[in-house]
């Protein structure tokens, strides 16, 4: 059963993962934002999604761009959570997922490292 949480909750949720990112790879974080939204109109069940150009990939070109996003789906995460604990913990999971993926660090590196 879906749990159900407001979406100020919820955002409070996702800013306390992004604090629980390690100090080193916070301040690393360049050019980026991160949005809470409700689902993804193209993959309605995705969890998360970072839409731009990891700082693996970038070169002496990157600049005067917009900032990169990760994207955090509220209703999908919801939806497959029965507790605000479970909730807490896949917030987490997915946020770290993005913010990795803003580092070059691909899925199957994630799920080696048991962020899958």
């Amino acid at each position: 059963m879906a749990v159900e949480m407001t979406a100020a909750r919820f955002e409070e949720l996702v800013a306390d993962a992004l604090d629980e990112v390690p100090p080193k790879f916070a301040a690393a974080m360049d050019n980026v934002v991160v949005l809470v939204e409700e689902y993804n109109d193209e993959a309605p069940d995705i969890l998360g999604l970072y839409h731009g150009i990891a700082l693996t990939e970038r070169t002496s070109d990157y600049g005067g761009v917009l900032p990169d996003r990760i994207s955090i789906y509220r209703e999908p995460i919801l939806a497959m959570c029965d507790t605000e604990d479970e909730v807490v913990e896949e917030v987490l999971i997915t946020v770290i997922h993005e913010v990795a993926h803003h580092f070059g660090i691909d899925d199957d590196r994630l799920h080696e490292l048991g962020w899958g």
